[in-house]
């Protein structure tokens, strides 16, 4: 499952240079992540590194986009090949 960010988000900029997919961009208002390019870090980390630095936990699962680990995972392969 791909990760969101909430509009609880106050851009602290501490989360987007942590993922390794270079899924995490400024949006209008506030960061957003790229459910194409997250992976919840599988295959680089073992948890989601934006979730551990967010100071102010509004990093949650996307609940349009349900991956299980293998899904995960042949993401990674994807973006890493």
């Amino acid at each position: 499952m791909a990760l969101l960010i909430t509009e609880e988000c106050i851009n602290c900029d501490v989360c987007e240079p942590q993922c390794p997919n270079d899924a995490i961009t400024m949006g209008d208002e506030y960061y957003v992540i790229n459910p194409e390019k997250c992976t919840e870090c599988v295959g680089h980390h073992d948890t989601p590194q934006c979730m551990q630095v967010c100071p102010v936990d509004c990093i949650e699962p996307d609940p349009q986009w349900k991956e299980d680990a293998e899904q995960l995972m042949a993401k990674y392969k994807m973006l890493t090949a």
